[in-house]
């Protein structure tokens, strides 16, 4: 039963909690889905920049490479020993060789002999722009030459045979100004004979063939969007941007591959023009996982919504089978009196005159009970349809307090309650009510006084004026009602769940139409409680001043007849 009624009461957070672990698991496997694919995402595209960059820096490695192969294919009899005795020979024959090679990308060729003794080595350079030859070690590129030959004459001295592929290339960067590109040149034993080698244009390679390639590579390897939202840029060995697809508008690049050959140190590099990919990741997580808690919360909300509807009903059924079994109970109380006591006049059993008229007191005091009983229905049956009217006139508030209690009297006296009046001395002002439904305001305080006193049997009434408005308190000794339940107690067939107060049999409507009968006044109806101390129930009536007042405060409905006023 326990359970049951647990249930009942928590229906909404039992389903609520029902659907909603579901939907934590489904939301916490979604994070941890799009955290993946969040970071997923960028590394592949990452990997897809490395991957195109790489091929970029292949194109300008074998664009070196062929040039250098091809044009350092020098004949071997250019590197007799004897061409280092004779110089001008060995001129002509270097000059005959370049000529006939493309010298873009080419600053400097030359070639190094050495003689028979090993003793004496040549080196003869030849300048690609206007075709002299230098005096090769008298220049910085000269020994930029030499030095990059030096490790190959030392081992050809030592008549080493040293096997090389015919497409062997090696690089010297040690003068960071001059990179030379070499080829040692062997003889059929596989014995190195002499060095061909070339300078690198560097202002060449820097200021023409990185810009191109770096245009190309966008067009090609980045196309249509990506080309719009990325800036390809190529970084010398110190980091900085020597060229780039349009100005950089952040430091650093997201991808970054080295050139390898012949600039090992250079490195091409991508990065967005926007946010970076990493960022982008960030941004697709977080959108993504805003989308699935607002859908997530879209469906909660849906849920706690149709839950509480549900909850709603149930609670509104059940609040109207207990006001069906606790009218019936009402109904039949004030039935049963009337019966008996009609019953012993009927069969002649009273005689006595005074006991005649206590019978019929009681008959006629039953019969106003049932009959506001059935008011209050009738009443809460017409605000419900919309069709509660109000006549409002002028009238004098304490005299349809003391016209009440006269009604209501012979049941206080029969219940033994003891009433007491307070009201000022001076004359109320006047307010605009219907008399009638301000009566039926105060009957229902005073029964409510009378049903939920416990033992007291003291109820006082207080008449006065505050704010503009005359007021009519009703106040007992009873048991109270708790603080959390005050705020409902106005709603229809609510009936507060605990306590003392819950085992007072009544049909939860007579708070109900207070509240709905004093706002049509325009008024208001306060509660001051404590638990155990009683309650006091203040209805604020506002007091009549001029005609418009009146009406703007009772708020008409040009649709009802001419004197009433609308309120459902």
């Amino acid at each position: 039963m326990k359970f049951k009624t647990f249930f009942k009461q928590h229906l909404v957070w039992l389903g609520l909690l029902v659907v909603l672990l579901p939907l934590l698991i489904i939301l916490y496997v979604q994070y941890h889905s799009l955290a993946k694919l969040g970071e997923t995402l960028p590394a592949a595209r990452k990997v897809a920049f490395d991957r195109r960059l790489k091929t970029v820096a292949s194109e300008v490695s074998a664009y070196y490479r062929e040039t250098a192969l091809r044009s350092l294919a020098v004949p071997a009899e250019v590197f007799d020993p004897k061409m280092a005795k004779d110089w001008p020979a060995l001129d002509a024959a270097v000059k005959r060789h370049y000529e006939q090679q493309p010298a873009e990308g080419v600053r400097y060729y030359f070639a190094t002999v050495v003689s028979e003794n090993g003793k004496e080595r040549v080196l003869s350079m030849y300048d690609t722009r206007d075709g002299a030859m230098l005096e090769g070690m008298i220049t910085d590129k000269g020994w930029a030459a030499f030095a990059a030959s030096a490790p190959w004459i030392t081992l050809m001295r030592k008549g080493k045979h040293f096997p090389l592929a015919p497409d062997a290339l090696f690089l010297a960067d040690n003068d960071p100004d001059h990179p030379v590109i070499v080829k040692p040149i062997t003889d059929d034993s596989s014995q190195i004979i002499g060095v061909a080698g070339l300078l690198i244009d560097k202002a060449y390679f820097k200021e023409t063939y990185l810009p191109r390639i770096i245009r190309a590579a966008a067009q090609t390897f980045f196309p249509g969007e990506e080309q719009a939202n990325l800036i390809l840029a190529a970084y010398d060995e110190a980091g900085g941007v020597v060229a780039a697809t349009e100005p950089l508008t952040q430091e650093g690049a997201e991808v970054k591959v080295p050139l390898q050959f012949p600039f090992p140190r250079w490195h091409l590099g991508v990065q967005s023009r926007g946010p970076t990919q990493d960022q982008l990741g960030r941004r697709q997580l977080v959108l993504g996982l805003s989308l699935t808690a607002l859908m997530t919360l879209i469906i909660v909300g849906g849920l706690v919504f149709a839950l509480r509807a549900a909850a709603r009903e149930m609670k509104l059924s059940q609040m109207k089978t207990d006001f069906v079994s606790n009218v019936s109970h009402e109904l039949r109380t004030p039935l049963s009196s009337i019966r008996v006591f009609g019953e012993f006049q009927r069969l002649g059993r009273v005689k006595d005159p005074s006991k005649v008229r206590e019978y019929g007191e009681y008959i006629e005091t039953e019969s106003r009970r049932l009959t506001q009983l059935i008011n209050n229905i009738l009443d809460f049956s017409r605000i419900e349809s919309g069709q509660k009217t109000y006549r409002f006139v002028r009238a004098d508030v304490r005299e349809i307090v003391d016209e009440t209690l006269r009604t209501f009297a012979v049941r206080l006296q029969q219940s033994g309650f003891a009433v007491t009046v307070e009201a000022p001395e001076q004359e109320l002002p006047p307010a605009v009510v219907d008399p009638e439904a301000v009566g039926q305001v105060i009957v229902n305080l005073l029964d409510n006084a009378v049903k939920y006193s416990g033992a007291a049997r003291e109820i006082i009434v207080r008449v006065g004026e505050q704010d503009g408005h005359v007021t009519v308190e009703v106040s007992d000794q009873g048991v109270g009602i708790p603080a959390e339940e005050q705020a409902k107690i106005f709603e229809r067939f609510h009936r507060v769940s605990t306590g003392l107060v819950h085992d007072v049999k009544g049909s939860g409507l007579g708070l109900s139409l207070v509240k709905h009968i004093i706002e049509a006044h325009g008024g208001k109806v306060t509660l001051q409680s404590e638990l155990g101390r009683g309650s006091a129930f203040t209805v604020h009536l506002p007091v009549w001043r001029e005609a418009s007042a009146a009406a703007d405060a009772c708020q008409p409905q040009p649709s009802l007849q001419p004197g009433e006023i609308g309120h459902g």
